[in-house]
């Protein structure tokens, strides 16, 4: 089929994108995608966090292993840009023999690009990622604060405990674009400006909950991956929440063990609206005004609801 058939540009016409800076924090050091060593069958998982990443991680290596039960993707598949990852991540992804899942939290900008590999971006409305970012920050024990700001490298300032008050720490996220972890609105433009490309998947959190089967069969389409008819019951069954909760540690990053509860921490609700009873009209308003000026009509109401 011709690049005009497909309503995609011929390759060597596009425009690529380019890294243009690193971002260093607590977190992340962008630094290392300039040492990793693409191959054209890689799969890039990409979100702000508490998107819905790790159940994409999951639907992806399921996608690849045919349902294998069995696939840790939480071992396999790591957050490649987190600063405190081992000394040799590199040899370990080199060392893979099947199609590597590789998950990142940074911006467009700030990655190193393969025009070959294979994106996939999930986006959830910010008052849910916040609601699942919380959760994320009030379970973290002493080893997950020992990792992030004992661990030589760090620049900028440490992460703290979060504030006990919800919606404070709310109004203080969407007040001062993402801290105390990273840009928010940044992150989400990046990613839909880039939303045409032939090798780039929009997928949203709302819609994995909707359709589940039709959204990983369509993620399937992307990843060109061919499951037979008869396994399609078991990677599907393997991708519930309530499969994923039951097997918590092997879907959990570091099996779960830097949060209070372990992996069940980790693997907490999977629901969207739980803010809807706890912030006031104002708060969710101001949320609503702040994300309709960051992104844009389009972008804002793609994120808030996954309709393009």
């Amino acid at each position: 089929m011709n690049a005009h058939a497909t309503g995609f540009a011929p390759v060597s016409t596009i425009q690529w994108p380019v890294k243009t800076r690193d971002i260093h924090n607590h977190h992340m050091n962008s630094a290392i995608w300039d040492d990793f060593a693409f191959r054209d069958d890689d799969v890039i998982v990409a979100t702000y966090g508490k998107s819905g990443t790790t159940w994409t991680q999951q639907i992806v290596g399921q996608l690849i292993f045919a349902g294998d039960p069995n696939v840790e993707v939480g071992a396999i598949s790591p957050w490649l840009d987190l600063r405190i990852m081992p000394p040799d991540i590199l040899d370990r992804l080199e060392a893979q023999t099947h199609r590597r899942i590789v998950k990142t939290h940074l911006p467009v900008d700030a990655l190193t690009f393969s025009p070959k590999a294979k994106y996939l971006y999930i986006g959830r409305d910010g008052r849910d990622v916040l609601f699942s970012l919380y959760n994320h920050h009030a379970s973290a024990n002493q080893m997950f604060y020992d990792l992030l700001n004992g661990t030589p490298g760090l620049v900028g300032e440490p992460i703290e405990r979060p504030d006990p008050d919800i919606n404070r720490y709310f109004r203080h996220w969407v007040a001062n674009d993402g801290k105390p972890f990273w840009p928010f609105y940044e992150n989400i433009r990046s990613w839909w400006a880039i939303r045409d490309l032939p090798n780039v998947k929009l997928v949203h959190f709302a819609d994995l909950k909707a359709d589940l089967e039709g959204q990983m069969r369509a993620i399937a389409d992307f990843l060109e991956c061919e499951i037979p008819q008869d396994r399609w019951p078991a990677v599907i069954e393997h991708c519930q929440f309530d499969w994923m909760k039951a097997n918590a540690p092997k879907v959990a990053p570091l099996g779960g063990a830097i949060f209070n509860g372990g992996a069940a921490d980790f693997i907490h609700k999977g629901v969207n609206g739980r803010w809807k009873d706890v912030l006031t009209a104002q708060e969710s308003a101001d949320y609503e005004a702040r994300a309709l000026a960051e992104l844009g009509e389009d972008c804002a109401r793609w994120l808030a609801t996954g309709r393009m």
